[in-house]
């Protein structure tokens, strides 16, 4: 995995080739001595540089594919991780100098080499999700989490409109009097844009005179100057040009200031770099980070959540099924209106109870069970109205045991507020008894994924670690679910979604530490640890048993599990040391999660922090 990189001792981070080649050649001409880099060209990529003879050669290991991610040497074969390709090439030369024999272990006590970026990447992203979906808190907080592989691409590729050194849409002869203004020090620049169509002009003052390069965009989106180096974004571009001229008459030195307000309102320095060119500009942006302008997402709609219609989300998202994976091309769940608490407005005031007056159903039943059925609804509160779920209960024999079951669910969920969950709006009691809930119009993960089997394994790994945050946070509130199976996760949109159906849940005391039922019941049994069915404990771990099995659910497209199985056969089969196999094409990294989560023993099971950590780590590595 990419994200394990940092640890390995031969990775010095972002480094120049130089530095690369002055550290080969300190540790002695060993032939076949190696080293890995963070390319400075390619978002995620990797450089190897490995020295022979006396020279030093250097290979990018780019990262590819879109829905299992691999990474390889240009031409060469495909490995799961930079650290599979060192090992393949200790073995196989395939195209390579030499092999390699030795790695050249950092300098003790030195890190690997932070890039000038990353510092700024992180305070742009949380400003960016803060102005964009109106969030704070615990909400800020997940959505930062679940969403970062899309949010680190989207500011990696727009950063460079926050930068004071990119001036826009001016023409050439705009852009002269720029840099002839004020101070003319050789290397001064500018980046302008030339068109609609994604080209731009590197504009850099020399002796006086003002020399122009274009900025190409080729087939796959890589920037270029004419012959020279491609690279994935335009910062990367300034920064290697600001070490290195490499075809232009200079290295870039002082950034030439957008006119206007932006310019001059500097702050400390977030970072130190040795590039003056770049560490000057993300100076400069340190000072507009406060006043950030958020780059519009196409199909979104900027505003407080209670300002969107989810409809319009899930129309986007019905058109585009299955996969459309394209960083800044599809709604997130922050734009949905159910991603924070329809309480988070100050203005709305919580009630446990819901007006009949302010509730309306619609026509047509969302689904329906042993207590009665769901329907569509709208709720009108204060200030907005809300489309939202209602559980109807139908007890035409007043049976007391079926409408105190429906209020244990009510008051489990009224206490739980974590956006990867189902939230409970209120209680109406009018015809019938009815909870009101959050909607989720896509229906029950098996189901979907049933329909839309070209689901790509990044949206199913997405959609599985929400739900492990979800998890993890009745974990950390001591609720044990009790019924966690993909048909109780709810989609919000192809890319969102929630824990519902709380039925079974418990609320477990902290000392504690388990629930243990009275005795046997209608349990959903092919989704229960053995210490369920044998002792009647139920547990955290006893949830994560049964979330492996939503897994495997997820990754088969819904199949069911222990297909054409009794309960007993199924009992046996595990208590013989059995478990199911891999779901066909599943990374065999998420079935090995899942044989943990099976594991036989509650205590040696991993936790949700370790499980959603697990995921968080998987899904970023495939995203990026």
């Amino acid at each position: 995995m990419a994200d394990n990189v940092n640890s390995l001792p031969f990775f010095y981070g972002n480094i120049t080739r130089e530095e690369a080649e002055d550290y080969l050649r300190q540790a002695g001409t060993i032939n076949g001595l190696y080293l890995l880099r963070q390319s400075r060209n390619y978002l995620g990529g990797f450089a190897l540089s490995v020295q022979h003879s006396g020279r030093c050669y250097h290979y990018t290991i780019e990262r590819e594919g879109n829905q299992t991610q691999t990474y390889a040497i240009a031409g060469g074969k495909s490995h799961r991780s930079p650290e599979n390709v060192i090992d393949y090439h200790a073995q196989e030369t395939d195209g390579l100098v030499c092999l390699l024999k030795k790695p050249c272990n950092r300098p003790k006590n030195m890190l690997p080499k932070v890039g000038p970026f990353e510092d700024l990447k992180e305070k742009l992203i949380r400003e960016y999700v803060k102005q964009t979906w109106n969030l704070q808190g615990a909400a800020l907080e997940q959505a930062i989490i679940s969403q970062r592989p899309q949010l680190e691409k989207l500011i990696a590729t727009t950063a460079h409109e926050r930068m004071p050194w990119f001036h826009g849409l001016i023409t050439r002869e705009d852009s002269e009097p720029r840099l002839q203004r004020g101070s003319r020090t050789n290397g001064k620049f500018l980046i302008r844009q030339r068109d609609q169509s994604g080209s731009y002009a590197l504009c850099l003052l020399h002796e006086g005179q003002v020399m122009h390069y274009r900025i190409d965009r080729d087939g796959s989106g890589k920037l270029s100057i004419p012959d020279g180096k491609k690279f994935d974004t335009l910062w990367q571009l300034v920064e290697h040009y600001s070490y290195k001229p490499d075809g232009l008459l200079r290295v870039l030195t002082d950034p030439c200031p957008r006119p206007g307000g932006d310019a001059g309102q500097t702050e400390r320095p977030l970072l130190s770099t040795d590039h003056p060119g770049l560490n000057s500009a993300i100076q400069s942006a340190a000072g507009i980070l406060h006043k950030l302008r958020t780059v519009p997402i196409p199909g979104l709609k900027k505003g407080r959540p209670s300002q969107r219609s989810p409809r319009n989300d899930l129309n986007t998202y019905e058109t585009k099924l299955p996969n459309n994976q394209a960083a800044g091309k599809e709604a997130m769940p922050m734009s949905t209106e159910v991603f924070e608490s329809p309480y988070a407005d100050p203005d709305e005031l919580r009630s446990a109870t819901v007006d009949r007056d302010h509730l309306m159903l619609e026509d047509g039943e969302l689904g329906s069970g042993n207590f009665g059925t769901v329907m569509k609804g709208i709720y009108k509160m204060r200030k907005t109205e809300k489309q939202v779920a209602v559980k109807i209960l139908k007890n035409d024999d007043n049976n007391l045991s079926v409408r105190e079951e429906m209020l244990r669910e009510a008051n489990v969920m009224q206490q739980l507020d974590n956006p990867y969950i189902v939230r409970m709006i209120g209680i109406c009691e009018a015809e019938n008894l009815m909870l009101v809930m959050e909607l989720a119009e896509l229906g029950p993960l098996n189901k979907f994924l049933q329909r839309h089997k070209q689901t790509s394994i990044k949206n199913l790994t997405e959609l599985v670690h929400q739900v492990a945050m979800g998890m993890k946070y009745l974990e950390e509130h001591n609720f044990v679910h009790r019924d966690l199976a993909a048909r109780n996760v709810l989609l919000v949109t192809q890319h969102y979604a929630k824990i519902s159906d709380f039925g079974l849940s418990k609320a477990v005391a902290e000392e504690q530490n388990y629930y243990k039922a009275k005795g046997h019941g209608k349990w959903p049994v092919k989704w229960y640890a053995p210490e369920c069915i044998n002792y009647f404990k139920f547990s955290s771990k006893s949830d994560v048993w049964s979330f492996g099995v939503l897994m495997w659910e997820a990754y088969s497209y819904g199949q069911k599990p222990y297909k054409g199985m009794k309960g007993n056969d199924v009992m046996q089969m595990i208590e013989s040391g059995q478990r199911m196999d891999t779901p066909l094409n599943c990374p065999p990294e998420m079935y090995d999660l899942m044989r943990n989560c099976w594991t036989y023993k509650a205590d040696e099971r991993p936790g949700f922090s370790v499980v959603e950590m697990r995921l968080r780590d998987y899904y970023y590595d495939i995203s990026q």
